[in-house]
């Protein structure tokens, strides 16, 4: 897997355009698995449960002389206001006030109090240069097409859109068309990263979203938001590109915590004999040695933490900033 590298050569060529776009909207409305087909590969972790993204996930797309580096932030909560939750929405506004293009995506057809206030945020004074486009996603979900049109007209009442995107993440074609779109609100400047780079956060972190995605995945809604996966050592041994000295196969060790806030919950997650622990285990090993192209050993353990998400020095610890 390619990581970003802040490397350019000078003098680019003036045609370069590259500019930070945000995906911002409330949660479960297919942010991340939008940002995974942007980028063409996997960065951000998908499950049915909220919250599942919570930290600022960048990825890269290098098209032509565009070049897009896409900023996937958790949906901005607007409910339980926690210091998990207040935590996640710091990290959404931190990314408005950074970036370039807005995309505030929702399912089309369909406007909700939880959209109308992550909206909202869009409409303060600081945002009004920034071009926001409207990503109409899951459109192949809606049982009547002609709906769109007029749904669309009453979105444009709401703020004034610079684009409209009604489309599908899952369909190939829409995600080029989106690109397309985004372009020409790129600014002109010499690009941030290599033109093969997929993102800028680490193999390690990677490692600990995939373990956190098998974990909600596969203990649905038994188990509470409020669990999360910490990576306690990430060894590798071999070389690059898979291949160590004398050509021996690239090895990654890495032992990871699961931590929940009850003993019920850690019960939850072992699983009857251990099998379920085993599952997310055997399951993030599998798409792990496909993401860093490596043999992978790979160690789960879990902890109970009472009141972690509700202890902001927990939460530093754990890399919620």
């Amino acid at each position: 897997m390619r990581l970003a590298k802040s490397a350019r050569a000078p003098d680019p060529p003036a045609a370069q355009r590259c500019g930070l776009v945000a995906i911002v909207g409330r949660p479960n409305v297919g942010k991340s698995t939008l940002l995974n087909a942007l980028v063409g590969q996997k960065i951000s972790i998908t499950s049915k449960k909220a919250q599942t993204t919570r930290h600022r996930i960048t990825g890269v797309r290098t098209v032509g002389d565009d070049q897009f580096v896409f900023v996937d932030t958790p949906g901005f909560q607007t409910r339980q206001q926690k210091p998990l939750n207040r935590t996640l929405n710091r990290t959404v506004l931190a990314t408005l006030a950074d970036v370039d293009v807005v995309l505030f995506v929702c399912e089309a057809g369909r406007f909700t109090l939880e959209d109308a206030k992550v909206l909202a945020l869009l409409q303060d004074a600081s945002m009004n240069a920034k071009p926001v486009l409207l990503v109409a996603n899951k459109l192949d979900a809606l049982a009547r097409r002609e709906e769109v049109l007029p749904w669309l007209r009453q979105m444009q009442d709401r703020h004034p859109f610079a684009e409209f995107v009604p489309m599908s993440a899952r369909r190939a074609a829409d995600v080029e068309r989106l690109l397309a779109v985004v372009a020409p609100h790129l600014p002109v400047r010499p690009w941030q990263h290599e033109p093969d780079a997929l993102t800028d956060r680490s193999e390690r972190f990677l490692a600990g979203e995939i373990v956190r995605e098998k974990l909600f995945r596969l203990t649905g809604d038994e188990l509470p938001y409020t669990s999360t996966v910490v990576v306690e050592t990430f060894e590798e041994q071999g070389g690059e590109e898979g291949q160590g000295d004398g050509g021996a196969p690239r090895r990654v060790r890495i032992a990871a915590s699961i931590v929940v806030e009850r003993d019920a919950h850690k019960g939850m997650v072992i699983g009857e004999g251990g099998e379920r622990l085993k599952r997310i285990g055997s399951e993030a090993r599998r798409e792990l040695e496909k993401l860093l192209g490596a043999r992978v050993f790979l160690e789960l353990w879990v902890k109970v933490r009472s009141g972690w998400a509700d202890d902001e020095a927990h939460l530093r610890s754990y890399g919620y900033d």
